[in-house]
């Protein structure tokens, strides 16, 4: 026993470290110490004297003894030399026997045959899985991707829900953090291509649902996020280029992210065509009160009011006139999440004030002033249009339908009583209203013709129906009204892109004259929903001839 004991020592000291071992077994064993020795540890590597013949090629057939094995095995070991691989990296050839349930024959490579105890050979690999794998693969398992992709999202502020490609990841995967110094314009454009922005093919164009003069609009689908989209393609002209009502659009809806405006989430520039791409939405406000026989929940009314007022305090918190609101233009998702939309006609309110054209608005949204030629008018002109989509909402039919400008005069003085010095300061100086020879009218309640609203909508409505633009309410004093009390109080610290549904409690009823038995939360399936304000509005042909809008190039 006490043989075989030092015969494994040597054996063990051997492998850790090659010694010279001319000395005789005898000697050796004579002096070694009484105590046992150390046994081998599970990673030590344990050589079966059958493998003598692999392990040392050129050592005697005939020396079997264990000395002489012990010796030929030492000197291996201690002439085992350094070998350049065919990466060129400096390695020592070593051998892989570990202590295992079956005998290996390992190759330099650290691959073998491992002979199972079935006598099948199973392949066994020196590195684990992991290893072999690329460093990208790697990262992607411990969620490095996640975390480079939520930064890009971040700086570039992309969509929550994108897809980035996962070539452009691996090239920040390889390279280290993305962005990490400040990033210039130039840099920006440049990301945002290679993830796909600013391409067709990064859309897929699935239903065509309309065509103007100017522009073609198609239903599409993204494929970053595999949302639906709506494509309106603006024809170029080699003469005149692009429209300024889409130069205009484009400009100022980069700019305004909120939740109640259209998001506008790709410009898409080719040599004969200018592709806008828009969030889809089922259906604008129009279509929607067609739907319900023009009878609406006064639930449901306060809430697309409220939004319509929040989305234009935003936009006239940032100098913006809308200048075109009109039920058309208002987009209506399924779950009833109302958008401004059609910012073609819009401006960027300049300081100190300058003239407009008054070739603005929809006939039937127009306030009187700008009906009179005025130029010099702000955020009021939007307030007006306000107050006729409320009262159209509630009635389901137009407050002044008129055909010419001095049909829409004679009926807003018919309702509202003509105007006087007291109700609009300067009036009487006005030589456009004198040549149109009005009767004088008195005033007739408001609640006489839409019964439906209460005390407070009366008082709202009143408000946004004023001669002078400097009684119009404006929008977010029209927002804190008693009217919207009813809606409570979390509604007016939402987020600017937070949705007026994330508050508990808030959503849409069944309307009274709606047809269908679903509900509004299912998205109508007809192929003309998408809303009129994609078609470029120059030339576009309206659902009525007494919608069609006016066109302005100021």
């Amino acid at each position: 026993m006490d043989r075989i004991k030092v015969i494994k020592r040597r054996l063990s000291m051997s492998l850790r470290g090659p010694r010279p071992t001319d000395e005789p077994l005898d000697e050796q064993t004579e002096s070694a110490p009484p105590e046992d020795p150390p046994l081998p540890q599970a990673s030590d590597p344990v050589v079966c004297p059958a493998l003598r013949p692999t392990l040392c090629p050129s050592s005697h057939p005939a020396s079997h003894s264990a000395p002489s094995f012990l010796r030929q095995y030492a000197g291996h070991l201690g002439r085992t030399a350094l070998r350049r691989d065919p990466r060129g990296v400096l390695e020592r050839s070593q051998l892989n026997l570990y202590r295992t349930g079956s005998l290996g024959i390992v190759h330099e490579n650290g691959k073998g045959t491992a002979m199972g105890s079935d006598g099948e050979s199973d392949q066994a690999s020196g590195t684990s899985s992991d290893e072999v794998q690329s460093p990208v693969r790697v990262r992607l398992r411990n969620g490095n991707h996640r975390r480079i992709a939520e930064d890009i999202n971040k700086r570039l502020s992309l969509p929550v829900d994108i897809r980035l490609p996962d070539s452009y990841l691996e090239k920040f995967a390889m390279s280290g953090p993305p962005f990490a110094k400040p990033m210039s314009r130039r840099l920006r454009r440049v990301s945002l291509s290679e993830i796909g922005f600013g391409k067709l093919e990064t859309y897929t164009k699935l239903d065509k649902v309309g065509e103007g003069t100017y522009a073609t609009v198609f239903k599409g689908r993204s494929k970053l996020t595999g949302n639906l989209v709506a494509l309106k393609e603006i024809r170029l002209e080699h003469e005149e280029g692009a429209p300024c009502t889409a130069i205009r659009e484009v400009s100022l809806l980069k700019d305004l992210k909120h939740a109640n405006i259209v998001t506008l989430h790709d410009i898409i520039h080719t040599e004969k065509c200018l592709t806008l791409v828009f969030e889809y939405m089922e259906q604008d406000l129009k279509q929607y009160m067609d739907d319900c026989g023009n009878i609406l929940d006064v639930y449901n009314v306060k809430i697309f009011l409220f939004q319509l007022l929040r989305g234009l305090a935003y936009c006239h918190g940032r100098k913006v006139l809308h200048r075109d609101l009109k039920p058309q233009n208002l987009l209506i998702s399924h779950r009833g999440e109302l958008k401004l939309a059609d910012f073609g006609l819009a401006r960027a309110k300049s300081v100190p004030t300058k003239t407009y054209s008054n070739e603005v608005v929809t006939l039937w949204y127009r306030p009187p002033d700008v009906l009179l030629g005025s130029t010099e008018y702000s955020t009021p002109i939007d307030m007006w249009g306000v107050g006729c989509i409320f009262y159209e909402m509630m009635t389901g039919r137009p407050l002044f339908p008129g055909s010419t400008v001095k049909d829409e005069l004679h009926l807003i003085f018919r309702i509202l009583g003509s105007p006087t010095e007291e109700t609009w300061p300067g009036i009487s100086s006005c030589e456009e209203l004198r040549a149109y020879q009005f009767p004088h009218y008195t005033a007739e309640p408001l609640v006489n013709h839409a019964p439906r609203i209460d005390a407070d909508g009366i008082h709202l409505l009143t408000q946004l129906l004023q001669f002078s633009v400097k009684n119009r309410i404006s929008a977010e004093d029209g927002l804190r009204l008693p009217y919207f009390s009813s809606l409570g109080e979390q509604v007016h610290t939402l987020s600017d892109t937070a949705s007026i549904f994330s508050v508990k409690g808030i959503q849409l009823r069944r309307d009274p004259g709606r047809k269908s038995n679903t509900h509004l939360e299912t998205a109508p399936s007809t192929v003309g929903t998408v809303p009129w304000e994609y078609v470029q509005r120059e030339g576009a042909q309206a659902r009525s001839s007494s919608y069609a809008s006016t066109s302005s190039t100021s």
